[in-house]
């Protein structure tokens, strides 16, 4: 079975830096880790294994941390589920370089997501649900005041965020 893996914080700002070619290696070391791809430097990865979703994060956790010693929390999510996630995009009609999903490592609580809507800035809009905050920003993701961390302290839940042009390359990949 095909697992998308996102990795938190790799080689974002010089922190915790992982040569892909090295995650791949180390990975692949693994008997039950097959057919290792990465995409781009953020930490997308690829994989086929029998292990279910959360052993196959785990694995993986524990084998950067053994090889690299980086504590890096990892998500996987098949190819079905990230298809859902960008069918139910509540943004897709707006410019593909303005649509970014926050992928969140478990489910807030209901009184975080309603300190996190709370919030309003101008040219920002955000829909929370159970597993992804889908995310707006009119003016572009740099000009932004909600990031990543934002939504992390807010929302009091781990969380990585990916662009379309990424989500639609992983959705690919896991074919």
């Amino acid at each position: 079975m095909k697992h998308v893996c996102l990795l938190r914080g790799v080689n974002v700002s010089g922190s915790n830096k992982i040569k892909m070619a090295e995650l791949r290696e180390a990975l692949e070391s693994e008997v039950e880790l097959n057919n290792v791809q990465t995409y781009i430097q953020s930490g997308n990865i690829i994989l086929d294994s029998e292990l279910d979703k959360n052993e196959v994060s785990k694995k993986v956790h524990q084998l950067i941390k053994k090889s690299f010693g980086f504590d890096v929390p990892v998500l996987t999510l098949s190819q079905g589920e990230l298809k859902a996630i960008k069918s139910a995009n509540p943004y897709s009609n707006s410019d593909i370089k303005k649509q970014y999903f926050v992928f969140l490592y478990s489910k807030p609580k209901q009184e975080d997501i309603e300190n996190l809507t709370s919030i309003s800035y101008t040219n920002e809009e955000f829909t929370i649900t159970n597993t992804v905050v889908y995310y707006h920003p009119k003016e572009g993701y740099g000009k932004a005041k909600l990031s990543n961390n934002v939504f992390e302290n807010k929302l009091k839940v781990t969380a990585t965020a990916r662009n379309l042009n990424t989500l639609e390359t992983l959705i690919k990949l896991a074919q």
